[in-house]
């Protein structure tokens, strides 16, 4: 039996996870389930899979948790000792889907037990991401990539060589406002942001799509998990999403990784890996599709991939920098406090004012300095959103 844990599990990915473990649920030792603020959820699904323990990252809301637990036999936590704690109760694999820098601990703590970290938790590796990459080497665990894209790129390089590999595309839906001009772009509401039209995701990742900054995480990304330079790293806008990376070798040939735009390709494949099982996913077909649309990404109207290039050129601290800034000018949106155009904004303006301090030659890479760095980057963010 199989025991796992998931880390954020009232989100969209983990909602996707437990529905294929429920499918089959008698080969599975549910060790740990995390979330958030969502506490019916959390409790529910603790009590169909017979979890170990509940954690909640919000201590104002353990009450609750408790009392929808009372009487099960499920343990109860909150806060992020406690969600580091569930990370290192012995488990097979663990599904490391928190949103945003929040992850990092928990997943590195996992790492440390030697465990299978199927890795959603993008920032992890674009703040920290040599510092992982070395404490899973350190003691033999084995991080397997969830996002989509990744998980493509790390399928069509199965029984090839790295050092073979050309370039790897991968693609972008466009969101809501691929042929939205600059100055409609300026009174995008909450609303439209939150409407993608491939992917059902949680609202922050959805926004940051709209934004195409979540791509530009993922450019990141795919430098730092697969080790290459980052002129090796293109982006192609796709909206039907039915390809979802593309992998070019030095004789020309390319890899493309197709399916239906549902996160239980990815979530499935890290789950059963290194076998490939039935999903409950639907086919594609092709003649139905009819025919593929490509573009060429506009970093005038979405700076987010141009302001990704300049933190893989800088290098250090500047991964910690741009997703803290990224996150905080995220939750400025949300919060009606700035327009969407402006997250770019309070973004380049931190990096700009970061940037000196934050070169590989600069600084010592740690997590003390990571979280550092991402302290200061959210209190210049909120400096800058003064300004606009």
């Amino acid at each position: 039996m199989k025991r796992i844990s998931i880390f954020g599990a009232t989100g969209s990915i983990g909602q996707s996870t437990i529905d294929l473990i429920k499918r089959d649920q008698a080969a599975y030792n549910v060790v740990a389930l995390t979330g958030g603020a969502n506490i019916a959820q959390l409790a529910k699904d603790a009590r169909a899979l017979g979890a170990q323990i509940a954690v909640t990252a919000y201590e104002s809301h353990l009450p609750e948790l408790r009392d929808a637990l009372a009487g099960t036999g499920i343990e109860t936590a909150a806060g992020q000792a406690a969600l580091i704690e569930a990370a290192a109760r012995p488990a097979d694999w663990i599904m490391s889907a928190i949103v945003g820098a929040a992850g990092l601990a928990p997943g590195f703590e996992a790492l440390k037990h030697g465990t299978c970290l199927a890795l959603a938790n993008k920032e992890s590796l674009v703040t920290a991401g040599p510092l992982l990459l070395a404490e899973a080497a350190k003691h033999g665990a084995r991080i397997l990539p969830v996002d989509s894209e990744h998980s493509a790129v790390f399928q069509a390089l199965v029984g090839e060589r790295i050092c073979e590999v050309e370039r790897v595309i991968i693609t972008a839906s466009g969101g809501p406002f691929r042929n939205w001009s600059a100055e409609q772009l300026k009174g995008a509401t909450l609303a439209q942001a939150g409407k993608h039209p491939s992917w059902d995701m949680g609202q922050r990742i959805t926004i940051d799509s709209a934004s195409m900054f979540n791509k530009a995480l993922e450019v990141i990304e795919t430098k730092e998990y697969f080790g290459l330079n980052p002129d090796q790293i293109e982006v192609i806008i796709h909206p039907g999403s039915y390809i979802h990376a593309l992998v070019g070798f030095k004789d020309g040939a390319l890899m493309a990784h197709m399916g239906m735009p549902d996160m239980r390709h990815a979530i499935g494949y890290a789950l059963h890996w290194p076998e490939r099982r039935d999903l409950p996913v639907e086919r594609l077909d092709l003649v139905k599709l009819g025919s593929l649309q490509f573009e060429a990404p506009d970093d005038t109207r979405f700076p987010a991939l141009r302001l990704a290039r300049e933190v893989m050129d800088t290098g250090g601290l500047a991964g910690a920098v741009f997703n803290a800034a990224k996150e905080a000018a995220l939750d400025m949106f949300i919060a009606g406090q700035i327009g969407f155009t402006d997250m770019a904004v309070v973004v380049e303006r931190v990096l700009a004012q970061m940037s000196p301090d934050l070169g590989r030659s600069k600084v010592q890479m740690s997590l003390e300095t990571v979280y550092d760095a991402d302290d200061e980057a959210r209190k210049r963010a909120d400096a800058v959103r003064t300004t606009l």
